[in-house]
């Protein structure tokens, strides 16, 4: 179990949800953590109470992510680990998608903010010359079209969270160990303030949702990052959502008569 004492931790869309476990979690081994959210009281209020610094940040203006790197590698002169977890939803189906401003803000929050935190943390560690980790909120939509979720129109919400895994395994690819480890978190179902407007009581969420309590997210999170994990997934059902892909791309190369040389 990885030891957080004097260590210091930025969580991005740290106010609530997700993010908010994710704070506590670290917290309670010991980290100064840092509350990154464009809900600005309500990021002041959640670091009031773990005794940690809250920064107002909107991360879908693209100076946003190098600027809150800097002020939160300031606050402590390090900065051990960074949650680049801020993200949202949208349900509009792709032929209906005007990719208006609401869209590209989502794009650049969910999929381009966490590369360019990742290149300003990157910056920062070889200026000072530590080293750190990096920790990145994908989704079970990185990976696949889970069944739960194919009638609510997440065709560009997907395509972001597609999109910052592969972006992340490149950058693990391109860092090599240097630097920075990186991770990315891929949870499936998670009870955030998001499903909860739609079922306020935890009580009456359909099991075949499979929905889990934020923080019983960030526990296995923060276990993934105690064990080194690149890929964090937090449901079993994960791999089974990944199979018909993969299986359609065997029937395709059979069909195609492309076997091993």
């Amino acid at each position: 179990m990885i030891d957080y004492s004097g260590k210091v931790a930025l969580i991005t869309g740290g106010a609530s949800g997700i993010g908010k476990a994710l704070a506590e979690g670290l917290a309670a081994r010991g980290a100064e953590v840092i509350i990154a959210d464009v809900q600005a009281e309500a990021a002041t209020a959640v670091a009031a109470s773990l005794g940690g610094l809250a920064i107002a940040s909107d991360l879908s203006d693209p100076a946003a992510p190098a600027a809150l790197i800097n002020q939160a590698f300031a606050w402590k002169g390090r900065l051990d680990l960074v949650c680049a977890n801020a993200g949202y939803g949208r349900n509009k189906r792709l032929l209906k998608e005007t990719f208006d401003e609401g869209a590209m803000n989502m794009f650049a929050v969910n999929m381009f903010a966490p590369i360019r935190i990742a290149q300003a943390y990157a910056a920062a560690l070889s200026a000072a010359g530590q080293r750190g980790r990096l920790m990145v909120t994908g989704s079970e939509n990185s990976l696949s079209l889970p069944d739960a979720v194919r009638r609510n129109g997440l065709g560009a919400y997907g395509a972001t969270k597609h999109g910052v895994l592969i972006m992340a395994e490149w950058l693990r690819e391109e860092l090599r160990g240097e630097t920075m480890d990186v991770h990315i978190l891929l949870p499936g179902g998670v009870y955030t303030p998001l499903i909860a407007k739609h079922i306020p009581d935890p009580k009456d969420l359909p099991p075949e949702m499979h929905i889990i309590m934020p923080e019983r997210c960030a526990e296995i999170a923060l276990k993934g990052l105690d064990l080194g994990l690149f890929y964090i997934p937090t449901h079993v059902h994960l791999a089974d959502d990944m199979r018909p892909r993969t299986q359609g791309i065997i029937d395709a190369l059979a069909a195609l008569g492309l076997t091993p040389d």
